[in-house]
């Protein structure tokens, strides 16, 4: 086990810390017209700062990096400079990063990276570690060392927004909240709280939020790289559309919902047919693939709601209960900066996702969504997500 492997005297030492509580993070940014949501983090000796995506669909951390930069987008930042940390092939959390049985070093002093994402972008690079100043919410401040990628070579996707780099927040050993738990100083637990209106928080550990308040359903073994709550059943205004086994996943990585083409051709019938009769057209908008005008441009979704229906994604939870994720409008409309509403919820068949739905930034705003890796299950709330928690004592619901 590479946790037992680590217990140096050094990690014995954070260890007797007992867990320091909670780390919140304040977001930045929105669906639109930003198109993501990014959180700063100070890297570095002496520590400097950098705009980096939040990311649950993938494990690497990496930043754009001066190694020196082969092929860098635009970024915030001036360019991580690396000084002599290089993780070797041999650490453990470079083999997890490696395709399976293709653990394979050119150079054993360090170790290669590649991480390409569904939206065509990649990143290339060597592994490095370098020091995190994290604030708890206990008051203690820490400076644990952590492994992330020296992203020497990468290729905007087309969802490219101009930040430093992505925190990887996924399930896998080298994620950022993975290696924190490993050394003792938080539990694995991950929650976003996204603003409709902007911003909103992230945070590691458990000690923000009361449990009982969560809808809570078990991690899926069938998706195990992701976070996904198993198999889902579409319902549209509460009644079965027939569409089943909806393979689903949670991705803070995505802008936009994206299901598989037979959900995504059942929800536009479904919709379609609800506003047969309503004073919208279907109209051009570059923003997304299907928009609606009104008589007027219209300024805000609550313009809007009351045309369109919510409709439900139904897992089923230890074979028996059901756990239903509800999209009201607001969690799949938006206004376009022409004051059209435009759907928030993609063909992901169209954009190489296969039979994967995944349930974007759209959707979890205004919401708590907690993915607690100690427990394996996933949760979620309506929540304000404009107030950075102190504790679960002052959290707004």
């Amino acid at each position: 086990m590479w946790t037992k492997a680590m217990l140096s005297g050094e990690m014995m030492s954070s260890m007797m810390l007992n867990r320091a509580g909670s780390i919140v993070f304040p977001l930045h940014g929105n669906v639109y017209p930003a198109g993501y949501y990014n959180v700063t983090l100070n890297i570095g000796q002496p520590s400097k700062p950098y705009f980096l995506d939040i990311d649950t669909g993938s494990d690497l951390t990496w930043l754009q990096c001066d190694a020196p930069c082969r092929r860098c987008t635009e970024a915030p930042h001036p360019l991580y400079k690396p000084s002599n940390n290089l993780v070797t092939c041999k650490d453990p959390l470079c083999a997890s990063l490696q395709p399976p049985g293709d653990h394979q070093c050119q150079d054993t002093e360090q170790c290669d990276y590649v991480v390409e994402y569904a939206d065509g972008g990649s990143s290339l690079g060597v592994l490095v570690k370098d020091v995190f100043l994290l604030n708890f919410t206990n008051g203690k401040r820490l400076n644990p060392l952590l492994a992330f990628g020296c992203g020497y070579d990468q290729l905007p996707g087309r969802s490219h927004h101009p930040l430093d780099g992505i925190l990887g927040l996924g399930r896998g050993i080298s994620s950022i909240p993975s290696q924190l738990s490993s050394q003792g100083l938080v539990q694995n637990v991950i929650g976003h709280c996204l603003s409709g209106r902007g911003g909103g928080f992230l945070f590691f550990g458990e000690d923000t939020y009361d449990s009982s308040r969560i809808t809570w359903t078990p991690m899926s073994s069938d998706l195990c790289k992701y976070y996904s709550p198993g198999f889902a059943e579409l319902l549209f205004d509460g009644k079965s559309t027939g569409i089943r086994n909806l393979r689903t996943v949670f991705d803070s990585g995505s802008s936009y919902t994206y299901l598989n083409s037979q959900a995504y051709q059942g929800l536009l019938f479904s919709l379609k047919k609800e506003l047969s009769g309503m004073p919208l057209v279907e109209t051009a908008d570059q923003t997304l693939p299907l928009c609606w005008k009104g008589k007027k441009p219209f300024k805000s979704i609550q313009d809007v709601k009351k045309f369109f229906k919510t409709f439900t994604l139904s897992f089923r939870s230890n074979g028996k209960t059901k756990t239903k994720f509800d999209f009201t409008p607001e969690a799949y409309l938006i206004i376009s900066s022409k004051g059209n509403a435009c759907l928030g919820i993609l063909n992901g068949s169209e954009v190489g996702l296969r039979d994967l739905n995944v349930i974007g930034d759209i959707s979890m705003q205004d919401r708590l969504v907690i993915y607690n890796n100690e427990k394996q299950v996933i949760g979620w709330a309506s929540a304000n997500c404009d107030q950075l928690p102190k504790s679960k004592s002052n959290f707004i619901w």
